[in-house]
């Protein structure tokens, strides 16, 4: 075992120069996901939430096992679960290599192992932020947390941009090759699955590290900029669900990042790795930003 616990993925040595990235994760209905959810978008984000974790760590999928439990066996269900799944799988040549299925008093559950190939001593970690480095962030953050709040009923807003935020929330796009091509620029990563800040701590903690963050510079798009300034501070910084990748890179590689992102996804810089041990988040003005706002925690 090359690394354990305490990361986006295991790393275990293999042949060949290169170690296997392993990460499993588990949705549970009516805590990861709605009931009402069209099937084909839950199969997609089942496999997404665990190729994000290998895209955290510069690993390239290679495949997957399933364990699936249903209160009941519906086929056309099974079929439109599938159908979303198996298209994402495609896409990253990532085949589903085995799993099991069950009966569920509770509700579905779905349990996903997800193994990638890295080579040996180029996984990007938690632990390598160093002070100076700039702190960079892939797409645009908050809007799957304004979709799920929108799906319950907490927000109204247009069919264009309730459409935009719901797919946010529901097809979320592992940044995959983005990870790859960063494993030789950046010195650490995470994939934002639990909000900003808690995430970015999670970096901080790990590398021993502190970070200003500067509230302005993080990328909202237009349909989260018309709601509140707190609402877009507490979805953004704390909402989850984004699935992008937070890393960090030295100042002198800037470019390079912009280039190897070029294509693929946009990414922003938006603050600084410091010597301290807090996260600080200022505005504007350099006026501090409550970031007591709680990352997702299961308890």
């Amino acid at each position: 075992m090359a690394l354990g616990v305490g990361d986006d993925c295991a790393l275990i040595a293999s042949e060949a120069g290169a170690q296997w990235a392993v990460s499993t994760d588990t949705l549970v209905e009516h805590v990861h996901f709605l009931s009402d959810v069209d099937p084909a978008a839950l199969g997609h984000k089942a496999l997404a939430v665990s190729l994000s974790d290998l895209a955290a760590c510069g690993a390239t999928p290679r495949c997957f096992f399933l364990a699936l439990a249903l209160p009941s066996a519906d086929p056309a269900w099974l079929e439109r679960f599938s159908d979303g799944m198996y298209a994402l799988a495609d896409l990253h040549c990532c085949a589903l290599a085995g799993g099991d299925t069950s009966r569920s008093s509770a509700g579905i559950v779905i349990t996903i192992t997800a193994l990638g190939y890295v080579p040996t001593g180029d996984a990007l970690l938690r632990s390598g932020a160093r002070v100076g480095d700039d702190i960079w962030v892939s797409g645009e953050l908050g809007d799957a947390a304004l979709g799920l709040a929108f799906r319950r009923g907490d927000v109204d807003l247009p069919q264009a941009a309730a459409q935009r935020v719901v797919t946010k929330l529901e097809l979320p796009v592992p940044r995959v090759l983005l990870g790859v091509r960063l494993r030789e620029l950046a010195s650490s990563a995470i994939d934002l699955s639990d909000g900003l800040v808690g995430d970015l701590r999670h970096v901080m903690r790990a590398s021993g590290v502190g970070a200003v963050v500067n509230w302005a510079q993080i990328p909202r798009s237009a349909v989260l900029q018309q709601q509140p300034i707190p609402t877009q501070q507490r979805l953004a910084l704390a909402g989850g669900d984004d699935y992008e990748l937070l890393f960090t890179a030295a100042s002198e590689r800037r470019a390079q990042v912009i280039a190897v992102a070029a294509g693929l996804v946009p990414v922003t810089r938006i603050g600084i790795v410091t010597s301290t041990t807090g996260l600080e988040v200022v505005d504007e003005d350099g006026a501090a930003v409550d970031t007591g706002m709680i990352a997702f925690e299961h308890f």
